[in-house]
């Protein structure tokens, strides 16, 4: 049986009374754990949720959150995170398109649930957690669990392609794409690290990114609670706070995006802080600079810092740099997995020698199934068994993975990736937009921000203000530009394409 959601039925048996969920003052044992995870799926069961149903979760980071991605896995539904920073279009769009059949949010999000569930035509039930007592069309979580008192589901039978989730993603693509994440994917994902990073029972992993993102669920915190270890929860990523979990609950890892680095190292008394327990720090997202680097090493003496390399379409960390090249090897993403291939190939698809440019591709069980009701995008994606990533990069004679370019026009900011033809579909939207390019900024705290170019439509005096306004209604606020730049025209290539790099070149030092 390749269904994750079994091993917590495994675990009940070998150390029902170890704690294995932490959030603040809250405990869960594993036998907690596997009762309420049970009594979940008997509700969600009893509201016509099968194998195969997509429940959407719309959550901070909490038990609950946990609790759903196990209790759907013993039904055989899908779970869907959902990215809480997303505006209400982004949300209705992807429930829609992944025909989601459940929303489970909590109050903050309730009445934007309620705006959009009219225009989600699958989705048939609203759960809420947390907050008062709920009426109709809603379902109050804890009420669901009341009802199932003592209640035994037995995990579905699922094989290897069968989904576990899915994970939307910017992609390069106006909207967002739908990435299947099988058992299979997850199971590989999970023995991968556990043999990489020799994770076992005695691990504590400290959850600080959101769980809807892979490094938050899968770097490497779900293979952690595989191998029955701990996880300790912050609702929302606080760096003094990150700190002292650390130093309460003994935390042996932590996956940290860049900006969250530099959020930790900034503290001012961090110095005061017992970090000794941390085996390994996990990052990724950007080139990290080596005086950054050392000064990790210095927040964290007993650490070594695991660059890496992951995409949602892989669960995350194909590639963890080992401790004896963290500086050998400076600005490498080190080396695959177990049973994870790299390869570097030219535009034609052929492997190219080491040290050449080319684009990534990947090949393995951790690599996805393809992208939900997309076909098109999934037969460019994934060519002759081998994943394209998009991403240039070359390998040297042992190896090593370096990362020479993102994804084409992709912005990473404060760890979230942003396409910017989503940004561009909604700047063009706007009646005095004539075109429109958007490209990343650099920025001292996020790593980069959106920039826009914007050429107006003749006889119009639209503003910065105006389009920033526009926007922030119909985008995620971290998906907003910082900057507007209005220009006659844009640079393009002859055959009519915008050349980018070129926009990205242009100094930004005056505030639009």
């Amino acid at each position: 049986m390749h269904n994750f959601a079994s091993i917590l039925d495994y675990h009940l048996s070998q150390r029902p009374e170890a704690v294995v969920v932490v959030q603040e003052k809250q405990r869960l044992t594993v036998r907690e754990l596997h009762e309420r995870v049970n009594r979940l799926a008997a509700g969600l069961a009893e509201l016509g949720v099968r194998r195969g149903d997509v429940v959407g979760l719309l959550l901070y980071n909490q038990p609950e959150f946990l609790e759903l991605v196990y209790a759907a896995g013993r039904l055989g539904a899908v779970f869907l995170p959902l990215n809480y920073r997303l505006s209400e279009e982004e949300w209705r769009y992807i429930l829609g398109h992944a025909q989601a059949k459940v929303l489970v949010t909590e109050p903050e999000f309730g009445r934007a649930a309620d705006r959009i569930a009219a225009q989600l035509p699958d989705l048939e039930h609203r759960i809420q957690v947390g907050g008062e007592s709920v009426a109709e069309p809603w379902t109050g979580y804890e009420e669901l669990l009341a009802r199932h008192p003592g209640a035994r589901v037995e995990p579905v039978e699922t094989g290897p392609d069968d989904l576990q989730r899915l994970m939307y993603t910017s992609g390069t693509t106006a909207r967002p794409k739908g990435v299947c994440v099988t058992h299979g994917n997850v199971q590989a994902k999970n023995l991968a690290h556990i043999v990489h990073f020799g994770l076992t029972a005695a691990d504590t992993t400290l959850i600080g990114g959101p769980l809807y993102h892979v490094g938050g669920l899968d770097m490497p915190a779900l293979g952690v609670l595989y191998a029955g270890g701990r996880v300790v929860l912050q609702r929302k990523f606080d760096p003094v706070g990150a700190l002292r979990s650390i130093e309460e609950h003994r935390v042996t890892n932590v996956w940290l995006a860049p900006a969250m680095v530099n959020a930790v190292l900034e503290v001012p008394d961090r110095e005061g802080y017992d970090t000794s327990s941390v085996r390994f720090v996990l990052g990724g997202g950007e080139k990290t600079p080596e005086p950054v680097l050392r000064r990790i090493m210095t927040a964290f003496p007993n650490a070594w810092f695991a660059d890496a390399y992951g995409l949602t379409e892989t669960v995350s960390g194909d590639t963890f740099l080992d401790r004896e090249h963290a500086l050998a090897k400076l600005g490498s993403v080190g080396r695959p997995v177990p049973h994870t291939r790299v390869r570097i190939v030219d535009d034609t698809g052929k492997e190219v020698p080491a040290g050449e440019l080319g684009e990534i591709t990947l090949r393995g069980p951790k690599v996805f199934a393809g992208y939900w009701r997309d076909e098109k995008a999934t037969s460019a994606a994934l060519r002759e068994g081998w994943f394209h990533t998009g991403d240039i990069g070359h390998v040297d004679e042992e190896g090593f993975l370096y990362i020479d370019d993102r994804k084409k026009d992709m912005i990473v900011s404060g760890g979230e990736n942003i396409a910017t033809p989503e940004v561009e579909r909604v700047l063009y939207e706007h009646p005095a937009v004539l075109e429109a390019a958007v490209v990343g900024l650099t920025h001292p705290r996020w790593g980069e921000v959106p920039r826009a170019f914007v050429v107006l439509r003749p006889g119009t005096d639209t503003g910065a203000a105006e389009l920033r306004e526009f926007c922030r209604a119909r985008l995620a606020r971290f998906k907003v530009p910082a900057r507007f730049d209005f220009v006659g025209e844009l640079p393009r290539t002859p055959s009519g394409k915008v050349l980018k790099r070129t926009l990205r070149d242009l100094p930004a030092e005056e505030p639009s």
